[in-house]
């Protein structure tokens, strides 16, 4: 018997992408506990709703992404601002500012400045041209780029870029892992995974290079990431095939 028609691997891998996703946004659901949610609708017992809701959000925004990727779509602001829309879609907020009121669950760029921690991102008024010149950019990388590590490069370049110019006030990590998503999609590459368990160093990947103003630390973490993903599913394909893992006579070089 083939092992797709035993486990659904693909769709297992979306629901692991979603789970720690929204863990690493503070979501306290348990990866069986995403499963469940997103297999059979059935809401875990003690924990919050908007905890569910942003599990379900993201999943369908992830789903939206892929769509959008296979078809060929091109990155422009419009894709940018639905893919935040839908990760908020249920657990967005109205934030009211002295140039008007912002609707995350629409998508909207930020009115204000934000600062998280000690780190100020870039003036609401460069919001708007930044993410456009992104856009861009990532198109005529889009066009370009004809190796699988150049193609992985340009998604990790993305997530770390769009997560930079933070254009809204809730959602900017999930949009901007989405949108590295979306790239592997568009090359038909596997999707990388940002590990809950990771986030002190994932936050330290991007802190030191915007500090150092050097891609190579969010670079290095990203394939990190990436190759620790890409082992953990060989490994339960191997089990599910009852054959030996790496270390006991199988050989992984990645």
């Amino acid at each position: 018997m083939n092992l797709s028609e035993v486990v659904d691997y693909d769709k297992f891998n979306l629901y692991a992408i979603t789970h720690h996703s929204t863990s690493l946004e503070g979501s306290t659901l348990t990866e069986i506990e995403t499963q469940l949610l997103l297999e059979e609708g059935r809401t875990p017992k003690g924990k919050p709703l908007a905890h569910s809701l942003m599990v379900k959000d993201h999943h369908n925004a992830l789903q939206f992404v892929l769509e959008k990727a296979r078809a060929g779509a091109a990155i422009d602001v419009a894709l940018v601002r639905e893919i935040n829309a839908r990760v908020l879609k249920n657990t967005g907020s109205v934030y009211k500012t002295a140039l008007g009121e912002v609707d995350s669950s629409k998508g909207e760029y930020r009115l204000s400045n934000v600062r998280v921690g000690d780190r100020y991102f870039v003036t609401y008024d460069k919001v708007a041209p930044l993410a456009e010149q992104l856009c861009l950019r990532l198109n005529q990388k889009l066009a370009e780029v004809d190796t699988v590590d150049a193609q992985l490069l340009l998604s990790f370049d993305a997530h770390f870029d769009l997560v930079s110019i933070h254009p809204f006030y809730d959602g900017n990590g999930r949009a901007a892992r989405l949108l590295m998503n979306f790239i592997q999609a568009y090359f038909e590459l596997p999707l990388s995974i940002v590990f809950s368990e990771d986030k002190a160093d994932y936050f330290q990947a991007l802190e030191q290079t915007r500090k150092k103003e050097d891609l190579s630390f969010f670079r290095d973490f990203m394939q990190a990431q990436y190759a620790k993903y890409l082992s953990s599913e060989i490994d339960k394909y191997l089990d599910a095939r009852g054959q030996p893992r790496k270390g006991d006579g199988f050989s992984f070089i990645f």
